[in-house]
């Protein structure tokens, strides 16, 4: 979990130019394990910026010998984007164009309501 965490930071950061902080995991389901001596590659990727929120994917995987990948987790955080007196600062615009991208949009659209709720609702 510690990897996912640092991962959504190094993607939130390059795309702030800020230091960055972390606000919320949103989703981290675990499909299999990875164990000792494997090979686990983490892939982030931006998927919906808010005004100082971004929220990052993080896919995990366990890597064979031949180089296949065996996904094993996908976690979604929001990361906030932070000045050096830990103010919120405006992250720059998301360049969505392929329609993955934009799947993922939307996507990020949806979980933001329903983080937006849940914190509304006192969770």
């Amino acid at each position: 979990m510690q990897w996912i965490d640092e991962m959504a930071g190094i993607v939130a950061r390059r795309h702030a130019g800020t230091i960055v902080t972390t606000a919320c995991v949103d989703n981290l389901n675990f499909k299999a394990g990875a164990y000792l001596g494997d090979v686990v590659v983490l892939i982030g990727k931006m998927t919906y910026v808010g005004k100082t929120s971004m929220e990052v994917r993080i896919d995990t995987y366990v890597e064979a010998a031949d180089g296949t990948r065996k996904i094993i987790n996908r976690a979604y955080e929001v990361m906030v984007a932070l000045d050096e007196n830990d103010n919120k600062v405006e992250v720059p615009k998301l360049i969505v164009e392929t329609e993955a991208e934009k799947a993922e949009w939307i996507g990020g659209e949806k979980r933001y309501a329903l983080r937006k709720e849940r914190r509304r609702e006192g969770y």
